[in-house]
């Protein structure tokens, strides 16, 4: 069993708590001196100290895990990327940064995005660039959401468990979701439907009318009503949300507010507890889960990568929609695994693999470089208002997990989870990706002399010294 080390955030947990070491030592049944060894991790977090700072303080075990960590060391190596000693920094510093000083490095982190958004700014201004790839480049209100559920591992424990009593409260059932939230719109706040077939969704205020495209399937339409029902009847507990990370003058504000509306949408549709058996009852069976409960495949996996209620956690996922160009429109993580932040991601991981079959789940175990190994399944899903010529779109939906969970999925059957010899070797994308020898490499290693010589070639693409 690995030793968990975690003096920052015990040391973290006892100051917020406005206790002394003493005191802390008293309520954990150790010496001062011990303590002070756990915080300087000079000696590792036992189980049994685990065990009572959960009781003593309300705290999961799994805030002590390295998974914040390592995303950690993750986003610093790439925002020290483009600096003059970012490939000089070597992988025992940024751990050494990222275990004792995690509050420097969030802040550095911090640092470094404002700074990316002023240059790009400056930049726009200069006319070196148009706005339109500005803020491509730049930080947009979309990315700071998606750190938003990032930080909080695609968890809102206060709007999931009041989805979950609303839905009890209305009586949802499987194959009558639209017909309830139909009803509980028409009598709580006189909202008429109308089927449009121009708009996908539009709601007018004034005069209650909720328009919604015939084009929808079932699933989708309860989507939508579930959505707006959450901005009509918990719009307070949505901007008490969103008023954590966001000003409501922010870019940021309205985009949040509709994300954590869509959470609690997910969350009233497909009702935590009923939903969390269902998945272990089918041992995380997407399909059939996505038949069981009328809805589509995409909104299967995103529900499965918020399972993470204490006392009842499932298994705890990534969820990522790419399309063929390798753009990230959705990434959510209840995991250790890392999306790039500067664009572009590894093109052996078999998110891609399931353009070339579509409809058809792909499995891989794939290996990132820090040597943790996840199991990934990727399928596409293909969205079309109808009609010959009418334009469509294609995604690949990918949803991962850690190799230690993947016992409890049914994709895993017939594999070999204990051979690491039989995981892909995939990285966070060639920018910042620490593998040398990769011959799939599309830039240079970073903070690497390149072993250029005219009278010899490679299979690897750029070599170095």
């Amino acid at each position: 069993m690995a030793r968990t080390y975690a003096g920052a955030r015990l040391r973290r947990l006892r100051e917020e708590r406005g206790l002394s070491q003493a005191e802390l030592a008293r309520r954990l049944a150790v010496s001062p001196s011990y303590l002070n060894q756990m915080e300087h991790d000079a000696r590792p977090l036992t189980v049994p100290v685990l065990l009572r700072l959960t009781e003593a303080f309300g705290v999961d075990p799994g805030f002590f895990a390295e998974r914040d960590t390592n995303r950690l060391m993750a986003d610093l190596r790439e925002a020290l990327a483009d600096g003059p000693e970012g490939g000089r920094v070597s992988p025992a510093e940024l751990s050494e940064l990222a275990h004792r000083l995690p509050t420097v490095a969030r802040i550095l982190l911090d640092l470094d995005r404002r700074n990316r958004a002023l240059t790009e700014r400056v930049a726009e201004l200069a006319g070196d660039r148009g706005p339109d790839e500005a803020a491509v480049l730049g930080r947009t209100p979309y990315d700071e959401v998606r750190e938003f559920f990032y930080r909080r591992q695609n968890y809102l424990h206060d709007l999931d468990t009041a989805a979950e009593g609303l839905a009890a409260g209305i009586g949802l059932r499987r194959g009558e979701v639209r017909q309830a939230l139909a009803a509980r719109l028409a009598e709580h706040h006189g909202v008429r439907l109308v089927a449009d077939a121009e708009q996908q969704h539009r709601y007018d205020p004034a005069s209650r009318v909720l328009h919604y495209s015939p084009r929808l399937r079932p699933g989708q339409q309860a989507f939508r009503m579930a959505t707006q029902l959450a901005l009509l009847e918990y719009g307070r507990e949505l901007s008490r949300q969103a008023a954590e990370d966001f000003a409501e003058d922010s870019p940021a504000w309205t985009p949040a507010r509709i994300g954590i509306a869509n959470y609690f949408a997910a969350a009233l549709i497909l009702p935590y507890g009923v939903f969390h058996t269902a998945a272990e009852e089918t041992r995380y069976d997407i399909e059939r889960l996505a038949d069981h409960f009328g809805v589509g495949y995409e909104t299967v996996c995103h529900r499965l990568s918020t399972l993470q209620r204490p006392g009842a956690r499932g298994v705890p996922f990534s969820f990522v929609r790419v399309d063929r160009a390798g753009n990230l429109s959705k990434r959510q993580s209840a995991t250790g695994f890392h999306f790039s932040r500067g664009g572009g991601t590894c093109p052996l991981w078999n998110v891609y693999e399931a353009f070339s079959s579509p409809g058809r789940v792909d499995v891989q175990m794939a290996a990132m470089p820090d040597g943790r190994r996840y199991l990934w399944t990727a399928r596409t899903v293909t969205r079309s208002r109808g009609g010959w010529h009418e334009p469509g779109k294609t995604f690949a939906i990918g949803l991962g997990c850690e190799i230690r969970h993947a016992h409890r999925l049914v994709y895993s059957a017939g594999l070999d989870l204990d051979d690491a010899s039989a995981a892909t070797p995939i990285g966070m994308g060639c920018r910042v990706c620490e593998r040398l020898d990769c011959p799939q490499r599309a830039v240079p290693p970073l903070g690497r002399r390149l072993a250029v010589d005219e009278n010899r070639t490679t299979f690897v693409p750029y070599p170095v010294q």
